[in-house]
């Protein structure tokens, strides 16, 4: 019986996917966020699909479920923030957060950089190539990500940190003095 009334709810809930779709989407405003949400309230449903007594006030169910999950969205994303801007507040009071211009940075980068750069953690790579060494603008690149600035100055910086650890780890103190005369390529 259980698992006919589980299959009776997931049915209920597959014909009305386009209207949860838009209630999410009009309360996130982004469609792949949207889409995120709505696939983990699926989950919990599904997971969850035992609680419910009667199959017919399901959607209803459902939409508590979807609330629910666009809360904790917000609720993680602002923690986010917060975390993000202590960060750059952090890095602006120790100036840690100056950046060298492009051309300074390529005369000083070690033969070993290109090399070294698909070892880095996520998208770290491609931050430092795209803003260090092809000069795009941080706001740019952030619009692109769908970042705040704030966020991709926290990424960038620790993008550079972990690019300096891989550097001083493969190539030593000659890392430290800029890699001019880098003879370990």
């Amino acid at each position: 019986m259980q698992e006919g009334r589980t299959s009776g709810v997931i049915q209920r809930l597959l014909e009305n996917e386009s209207a949860f779709r838009q209630f999410v989407r009009r309360r996130v405003g982004d469609d792949v966020v949207a889409d995120d949400i709505l696939q983990q309230s699926f989950i919990k449903a599904v997971g969850r699909s035992h609680s419910l007594n009667n199959e017919h006030s399901a959607v209803a169910w459902f939409y508590r479920i979807l609330r629910h999950t666009v809360a904790d969205h917000y609720r993680s994303h602002g923690a986010e923030t917060r975390r993000n801007e202590a960060f750059l507040r952090e890095l602006t009071i120790s100036g840690n957060h100056q950046e060298p211009p492009p051309d300074e940075l390529q005369a000083a980068a070690c033969a070993c950089l290109h090399g070294l750069l698909p070892s880095l953690h996520g998208n770290y790579a491609e931050l430092i190539k795209r803003i260090d060494l092809d000069g795009e603008s941080q706001a740019q690149v952030a619009k692109e990500l769908r970042i705040s600035r704030n966020s991709l100055t926290v990424r960038l910086h620790r993008a550079r940190q972990a690019l300096r650890g891989a550097l001083e780890a493969s190539c030593g103190i000659c890392s430290k003095h800029g890699c001019l005369n880098c003879t370990c390529g």
